[in-house]
Formats: C-alpha cells, sequence, structure tokens
C-alpha cells in the first residue's frame, strides 16, 4: 500500500458513502445497504467472511512458499451456473457465515502477515470495498506492510477501482467470456464483456506487468486467470486477443481446472469437463499472439482444487 494512512482514511469515507446508494461494481443496484437492503449480490452493509487462512492454491507469484493470505468474502456479484464456490457465493446457500468488524478482520489480516504470508488476498471482494479500506487503514497502524491482492470476477466498477489505486498492489482478475449471450445465459451478467475489458485496461494503467522479489514473490502488477471452458463457451479465443492487444507482457493464467459444479448439470453443455484438443486449441492461441508470460496449468479435470466451505479446511481432502 502506498497511500499515507489520512489518504485511506479519506478514501474510505468516499467508498462508504456508495453503501447508500450503492455502485460500487458494475451492476450499480442503486439500493441502499445501510437499511439491509439488498441488491443482486445479496450483500447489506454487514461484513460477511467465509474463511480465512493461509492457502497454496494460487499462482505461484502469489503463493509462494508460506501461503497467500486468503480473505474469502461471501456473496457475489455474479451468478455463474457452475461456480466452484457456491457455498459461499449465493445468497440461497445455508452456509453459515461469519460477521466482522472492521478492526476485527484488520486483526485477522496482520495475523495472516505474522503467520508468515506472502500477501492479503482479497477473493471477491468487490461488494465490501468501504469495510476493506476501513479495514486496511487500521491493519496499517498495526504494522501491516504485506502486499494486497485485489482477486476479482472482473465484474468491477471503473469508479471503484479509481478509488483503489494506490491501495492494490496486485490486480488478479478474471476474464471469463469473449462473448457477451454466454455471460447474460450463464453468469447472468448483461455487459461482462465490455466491463471486464475496460476494469483490466484501468488495472494494468494502475499497476503495469508482475514485478517479483529476487525469491519469486509477487510485489506489485496485474495477474489475469483465464478459465477454459467446454464448448468453447468461455470465447476464449477473443479474450486472449484482447488481453493481446493491451500488452503481450501481461501475466495470464491459463487454466483446465473446470468442472461442472453447482447448476452445471442443468445445462448439458457445461456437463463435462474439457477435452484434451479444447484445452490445447487455447494454449496454441496464447502462443500465437504472443502471451508468453504467465503459467499453463497442466490438463486435468482438477477434481481436489475445488473446496468444501462445510469444512473448517475447505481445500484439503
Amino acid at each position: 500500500m502506498h497511500l499515507p494512512i489520512n489518504k485511506l482514511e479519506q478514501r474510505a469515507r468516499q467508498a462508504k458513502k456508495t453503501l447508500s446508494n450503492c455502485s460500487l461494481c458494475a451492476r450499480e443496484c442503486k439500493i441502499d445497504r445501510t437499511r439491509g437492503l439488498v441488491g443482486f449480490c445479496g450483500a447489506t452493509d454487514q461484513l460477511k467472511i467465509a474463511h480465512i487462512g493461509l492457502h497454496h492454491g494460487e499462482e505461484p507469484p502469489i503463493s509462494g512458499t508460506k501461503g497467500s493470505g486468503a480473505i474469502f468474502f461471501t456473496h457475489c456479484n455474479l451468478h455463474c451456473s457452475y461456480c466452484q464456490n457456491w457455498q459461499i457465493s449465493h445468497p440461497a446457500s445455508q452456509y453459515k457465515t461469519n460477521l466482522y468488524t472492521e478492526q476485527k478482520l484488520a486483526d485477522e489480516m496482520v495475523s495472516l502477515q505474522k503467520n508468515g504470508a506472502h500477501n492479503i488476498n482479497l477473493i471477491s471482494p468487490s461488494h465490501y470495498i468501504p469495510q476493506i479500506i476501513a479495514s486496511l487503514c487500521q491493519a496499517k497502524k498495526q504494522g501491516l506492510t504485506l502486499p494486497i491482492v485485489y482477486n476479482t470476477n472482473g465484474f468491477d466498477s471503473l469508479n471503484t477501482l479509481k478509488l483503489l489505486e494506490g491501495i492494490i498492489d496486485i490486480y488478479l482478475p478474471d476474464i471469463k467470456y469473449g462473448n457477451g449471450a454466454m455471460a447474460l445465459k450463464y453468469s447472468q451478467a448483461p455487459h461482462y464483456t465490455e466491463t471486464s475489458k475496460r476494469a483490466i485496461t484501468e488495472m494494468f494503467r494502475q499497476v503495469g506487468t508482475l514485478e517479483c522479489d529476487p525469491n519469486g514473490i509477487a510485489q506489485h502488477g496485474l495477474i489475469v486467470r483465464h478459465l477454459v471452458l467446454p464448448n468453447d463457451i468461455a470465447g476464449s479465443i477473443q479474450d486472449l486477443e484482447f488481453l493481446a492487444s493491451v500488452s503481450p507482457e501481461i501475466h495470464l493464467s491459463l487454466m483446465s481446472q473446470y468442472t461442472p459444479q453447482y447448476r452445471a448439470k442443468n445445462y448439458p453443455e457445461l456437463n463435462r469437463t474439457l477435452t484434451a484438443k479444447e484445452y490445447a486449441a487455447v494454449v496454441e492461441t496464447a502462443g500465437r499472439l504472443g502471451l508468453a508470460n504467465g503459467w499453463i496449468q497442466e490438463f486435468s479435470s482438477q477434481n481436489e482444487l475445488v473446496p468444501d466451505f462445510n469444512s473448517p479446511h475447505p481445500f484439503q481432502p
């Protein structure tokens, strides 16, 4: 974090004003969350978190050797039919969440630092930005110095991203769809393609290409994730062409781990894993476009990567 505490406090106050007419994410529901009302994501102004702990399942420069300090926020501004975190992302889920004050979250951040985390990894944070910034103010006063990771689905508001400039060190967005009709059908996200492109362009403007310390641990920059879906539902070629147009130096995390989760069984075209041929075609496209920085996940169904948030250790079998 590069902003001094007084500037962080100013940003927190500015962000909190949006809670009474919420426009934190690209949906701009315009509801008063301070009165307990909810928009598409299902979150009020109460800060709800599903899990906090060291996480080793991220990209190598994020997880490193000691783990990323992962904070899994509940609710989500997308409703992906195949969501692997559906237990904590969807309002209808029966998963028991935990209420946090801003001070308690700050204490947890400092505790993660003391336990060796390489960073503070904010997972699905878009709808909790005011509370997060306020917590970061308190954590910085308590000695937090770790890089801050903004781990998002890409359906982000430009105004909110501009509030985060100088606060976020590493942006870790998804680019989910190159086809707007697919985004609407499978994630209930109108204008996702345009929104995610604008968001990633702004993130790249703020932090640029990835920078790591001598031990290979990320300190600053952008990593973009893309999950390849069966039957080219993601529009992978269009997504990769866009990333190459922003900069061929962008670090890309190309993932083959898709498995049918949540409501994918309701869609025959989603109710299977990838074929080797489907994944190879996307890998070949990345190479052709010169996207040489990043990671290509080994082809596999990767069932072991699906968390169970009803367990105290969601990522352990």
